[in-house]
């Protein structure tokens, strides 16, 4: 049985990222992972929030939305609701993973990510191009001598699933719709997790199948770093 798009079933979609895509923002890139695109942007703040004040360490937050028009009919605009809450602090959470915040100083850096076009994947989407706008960032304002070069490790992000009876990396829409089970996953550069998140949406799951998928995603995760690795090869040298 083949995939809907005719892809292998540990085979990712295609991956096209424009760095510097907001002439504005310290850091940003447009990602499309398939047929979803996603704007992510890094603002450097000079404040902190106020459990932070004075203790010269500086924050890494997120917000994530999704335009009207993103998805096959509109939506209306979005109110802040529980699943962007959710997806937010996922991307704040995994994006501070690999930034020594007290290298930071004082800042924040703020990452919106603004879905133009879903097709399955956004919060992966937006995790990868995330990262990539925060080490641009990074690196800007420390090439301007203001702080040391802070970002630690390499991030990456892909969901798992299993579908009609198989397992297969990199969801697009239908297939999580349809999807038995469906997993997210986070991981380090160094192979360590940050993230893991599954759901048996239709059936529960063994520890065998666990294992599988999370293998499935280890593999996927690899081939994305290696392309943030080619892609920020010019600012980071971890």
């Amino acid at each position: 049985m083949k995939r809907i798009d005719n892809r292998g079933f540990d085979q990712l979609r295609k991956i096209n990222i424009e760095r510097n895509f907001n002439r504005y923002a310290e850091g940003s890139c447009l990602i499309e992972v398939g047929n979803t695109k996603v704007i992510c942007t890094a603002s450097v703040e000079k404040v902190v929030p106020p459990f932070l004040r004075n203790s010269g360490t500086g924050w890494v937050t997120a917000e994530y939305g999704m335009l009207p028009r993103a998805t096959n009919t509109r939506v209306p605009r979005e109110k802040n609701s529980g699943r962007t809450q959710e997806i937010q602090r996922l991307i704040g959470r995994s994006l501070r993973s690999v930034i020594s915040l007290k290298e930071l100083g004082e800042r924040t850096i703020v990452i919106d990510c603004d879905v133009i076009q879903a097709d399955g994947g956004t919060r992966i989407a937006s995790i990868i191009g995330g990262f990539i706008a925060l080490a641009d960032s990074v690196a800007k304002i420390s090439k301007e001598g203001l702080i040391p070069l802070c970002v630690t490790n390499y991030l990456g992000a892909v969901s798992v699933g299993m579908w009609k009876g198989q397992f297969i990396l990199d969801l697009n829409f239908q297939e999580d719709s349809n999807a038995d089970v469906d997993m997210n996953v986070v991981m380090k550069g160094d192979g360590e997790f940050i993230e893991v998140q599954g759901t048996g949406e239709h059936l529960s799951f063994s520890h065998d199948d666990l294992n599988k998928m999370l293998e499935l995603a280890k593999k996927g995760i690899a081939e994305i770093i290696d392309i943030e690795k080619n892609l920020l090869k010019d600012v980071l040298k971890i």
